[in-house]
């Protein structure tokens, strides 16, 4: 914007500049010109006056000599029928013509102009003054005021430039604190309010501005009281369903589903809590190490892997790979990409867990997804899947600044995966198998 603004300015002004600037350099050559031509007029005139009183050869000569013009050789008389007094720059014709003619004219000589100036001596005789004006006379003092004039032109269009910039500056500086203060709204700091800076136009976008995130704060907090309820009415059925866990008789069953009670409350807990916390407050520093909460869950998943009678194998998992995420959010990744493999694919079907720094890929050899841009679609999904589970993974992806990975498996199936720090994850060559 800046730089438009300037070149706008230098457009105008240096337009307006040359609009004024040729005019003035035409008028002061012909101000020159026209001086020269005046000091050469009143030199003939005082020869006119010396003829009217004397028109002796001798007296004329002297009066010729005696002049500045004459000394310089630029002064002569033209007496009828006799050689000229002084040094002559024109031909004998021009002489006669401007005699018959008998008014005061100009003519080109060889480096210069003369001016003629016919007088009629009292015997009736036409004399002719020729004054010769050098070529530099006439533009003497032309050199200095096209400089002076090119030097105003050139302060005027760098002040009108500074000025714009100037200008310009504040239109930037104003557009730049409304650009970043929106950047930092959409990123989460909800509390980004901006000070109304700048001409009318930007200090009335601002004052919009501040009043959409004002609304937004308010929408946020109206649902996120309404996510807080909804999670706490649905502790009364969950309660009822521990009674009835607790109630069944020991055995693998009765401890999945304790195991999924305890999940489910954690879950509500955290849902509830964060909710009333806000987004600014739990965007902290918290994070977790992805292989401790991947080997908590496939210890839950593996009961269901058994009696499904699935084998698998984990590929990686040596070193913890901590992630800036909560634990929640993690088991919610985890259990979205292990559950996809039981929900979509047939018994039997065997699925490998690829983890490493690079991030977390779930393998399986079942039918593979035929559109993965339609997995991620909630309710488009297809194959009876809402697409819930596969937009948590892409949420969480982008959390992290990572990517959602759907692709061909090795083992023919479907791969899903999160992928933390971009470049594919390779099988492992040590594999740990359970």
């Amino acid at each position: 914007m800046r730089w438009a603004l300037n070149r706008l300015a230098l457009a105008i002004t240096s337009m307006v500049a040359l609009a004024f600037l040729v005019p003035l350099a035409v008028a002061t050559r012909q101000i020159a010109y026209d001086r020269a031509i005046s000091d050469a007029r009143q030199q003939a005139t005082s020869m006119v006056t010396v003829l009217g009183v004397d028109s002796d050869l001798v007296t004329l000569t002297n009066a010729v000599a005696s002049t500045a013009a004459g000394s310089d050789g630029r002064l002569a008389l033209h007496l009828p029928g006799l050689d000229a007094i002084g040094t002559s720059h024109l031909s004998k014709a021009t002489v006669r013509r401007a005699a018959e003619e008998r008014r005061a004219a100009t003519a080109e000589a060889g480096g210069g102009v003369a001016y003629l100036q016919p007088t009629v001596l009292t015997d009736g005789r036409t004399v002719v003054v020729e004054v010769f004006v050098p070529g530099e006379e006439t533009r003497r003092g032309v050199g200095f005021a096209w400089l002076a004039l090119g030097g105003l032109a050139v302060l005027l269009v760098g002040g009108s430039i500074l000025l714009a910039d100037r200008l310009g500056s504040q239109l930037v500086r104003s557009t730049r604190q409304l650009a970043a203060a929106s950047r930092r709204l959409g990123g989460g700091e909800l509390n980004e309010r901006i000070t109304p800076t700048g001409p009318r136009e930007l200090r009335d976008a601002a004052s919009a501005f501040n009043t959409m995130a004002d609304d937004l704060r308010r929408l946020l907090d109206r649902e996120r009281e309404l996510a807080a309820d909804l999670s706490h009415r649905l502790r009364t059925p969950l309660t009822g369903l521990r009674l009835d866990v607790e109630a069944m008789p020991p055995g693998p069953i009765a401890e999945r589903m304790r195991q999924a009670c305890d999940l489910l409350d954690e879950e509500l807990e955290a849902i509830i809590t964060g909710a009333r916390l806000g987004s600014i407050e739990k965007r902290g520093s918290q994070q977790c190490d992805l292989v401790e909460v991947l080997a908590d869950r496939l210890a839950f998943w593996s009961v269901l892997a058994e009696d499904q009678e699935r084998p698998w194998e984990v590929v990686g998992g040596n070193e913890p790979v901590f992630v800036p995420m909560p634990a929640s959010e993690v088991i919610l990744v985890v259990d979205a990409l292990l559950g996809n493999v039981f929900s979509h694919t047939p018994d039997g079907t065997a699925f490998r867990v690829s983890v490493s720094a690079s991030g977390l890929l779930v393998d399986d050899a079942g039918p593979g997804i035929p559109d993965p841009e339609r997995a991620v679609t909630r309710g488009f999904s297809g194959a009876g899947s809402t697409g819930l589970g596969l937009d948590i993974v892409r949420r969480a992806a982008e959390t992290v600044r990572g990517q959602l990975v759907i692709d061909r498996s090795p083992l023919g199936g479907a791969r899903i995966g999160i992928l933390l720090h971009a470049p594919a994850l390779e099988p492992a060559e040590q594999r740990k198998r359970r």
